[in-house]
């Protein structure tokens, strides 16, 4: 096929619609490309249960293979499980997932050994343009010797890892709901809390990559309705909810309540810090308040940075950061290579309940401090109008600050909100928080009217 990679090729992945924008010998094409721009000799390889991700990932390997990589296939997967294989084995990984996209779409998110990320700076522009000469006439050239292939299941060890990072050995017996989603949060729940005081009431565990019940996405309000019932109805302790790569994790409190993945932030952060004392702790600018507060109360160094994974890894990475969280419910650990697992954030939120008496409700309420708005997306004719147009309505006051690290950002003393572009469509987010809920209505408004005016 002709492809036309800037359509699929974002700025840390690979992600379209299948066969329309990609196809297999594409992803072989990509396979090739990844093993001469990382020089690795060895890969490992794992997909979701998206109808065709084994058809791509096979594909991949073998277009690796060919290129003289030896090829490790750890076949159904979530994504911070193949984080694991990644770390745990040495070598550079590959995952085929589009994570919360819907049915028709897969992709792939590669990393080099030990999990260390493949984004636009660091490999992804050259992969992209290597098979884009190849697939304008040339082909990749043939290995003298031929990689192998051969199969192995981390299940099994990447449940091992994590439940080692943790101490649940004072826990007590909890109720929990999870809902999958039909992700492969179905594949990895069950063994990783086999061994665990719960009883575990699943929801959509079957693994179908068309997704039948919701969209694989835990953010959005109306993808956890039926875990905020079931909880309720269940009478559980708490719920958890993973998105379709189960590298994210979203929680729900006793009431069926949902708690900000900022307050998850600071109480993973707080006993991170326990573990690790005086340790950084990288949070994106979008979340609360709240945890730089807790960092620096239990001894930390709170350090702002950027959203997205790739900023929030190379601050890990450049500061020896033992955590890092953003609002989006992504969590990175130290110990597990600097990447993303909402599995090993789930198990931290379980210890932490599980150690003590009280409901989820009322052990948040220490990280959950101020009123926020939650992400609020616009669709503009003109974001960088838009956006200095609110700029201009706050340049002039002495009571703000105003920064651009990643879209525009305006602090007082009671409030902040933050104005960002998204980078593939024509939309504004934007996020408020204040110290009280009137106020943050107030500033939410004033910038909405601004951004959505005629």
């Amino acid at each position: 096929m002709t492809a036309d990679l800037s359509q699929i090729v974002k700025a840390y992945d690979v992600r379209g619609v299948v066969p329309d924008q990609w196809d297999e010998a594409l992803a072989e094409l990509f396979g090739a490309a990844f093993v001469q721009v990382t020089g690795a000799d060895a890969i490992v390889v794992g997909h979701d249960m998206r109808p065709s991700s084994p058809g791509l990932s096979g594909a991949f390997a073998r277009g690796a293979a060919a290129r003289g990589a030896d090829v490790t296939l750890i076949g159904l997967c979530s994504t911070d499980q193949l984080y694991f294989a990644s770390g745990h084995l040495g070598l550079p990984g590959a995952m085929f997932t589009a994570s919360h996209n819907p049915a028709q779409y897969n992709g792939i998110k590669m990393c080099r050994a030990g999990a260390a990320p493949v984004g636009q700076d660091t490999g992804l522009a050259d992969i992209r343009a290597l098979v884009g000469s190849w697939t304008d006439g040339g082909a990749p050239e043939p290995a003298a010797e031929p990689g192998s292939v051969t199969e192995r299941d981390t299940l099994e060890e990447y449940a091992a890892y994590l439940l080692s990072l943790v101490d649940l050995s004072s826990m007590r017996p909890l109720k929990v709901v999870v809902d999958a989603g039909n992700g492969m949060g179905g594949h990895t729940v069950p063994t990783v809390f086999a061994s665990l005081p719960l009883t575990v009431v699943p929801m959509y565990f079957e693994l179908d990559g068309t997704f039948p019940n919701h969209e694989a996405n835990p953010l959005d309000p109306a993808n956890i309705v039926d875990l905020q019932a079931r909880v309720r109805t269940e009478g559980a302790d708490l719920g958890l909810a993973f998105d379709g790569d189960a590298d994210r994790c979203f929680v729900v409190d006793e009431r069926g309540e949902g708690i900000s993945p900022s307050a998850i932030t600071a109480l993973v952060a707080a006993r991170e810090l326990a573990k690790h004392p005086g340790g950084t702790v990288i949070h994106n600018l979008i979340t609360s308040w709240s945890v730089p507060e807790v960092v620096r109360e239990n001894g930390g160094t709170p350090e702002r940075t950027r959203v997205g994974h790739s900023f929030i890894k190379q601050e890990m990475a450049r500061t020896g950061a033992i955590f890092g969280g953003e609002h989006s419910a992504h969590y990175y650990f130290r110990d597990f290579w600097n990447a993303d697992t909402g599995m090993l954030a789930a198990l931290h939120v379980l210890a932490a309940l599980g150690s003590q008496d009280g409901p989820l409700s009322a052990l948040v309420e220490q990280y959950d401090r101020y009123a926020g708005s939650g992400e609020i997306n616009s669709t503009v004719d003109d974001q960088a109008a838009r956006t200095a147009t609110v700029k201009a309505a706050y340049a002039s006051r002495e009571d703000v600050t105003i920064d651009e690290l990643d879209g525009l950002t305006v602090s007082a003393r009671e409030w902040w909100f933050n104005l960002r572009p998204s980078n593939t469509e024509p939309l504004l987010r934007l996020n408020v928080e204040a110290r009280e809920e009137p106020m943050m209505a107030k500033v939410r408004d004033e910038v909405l009217e601004m951004v959505r005016g005629a």
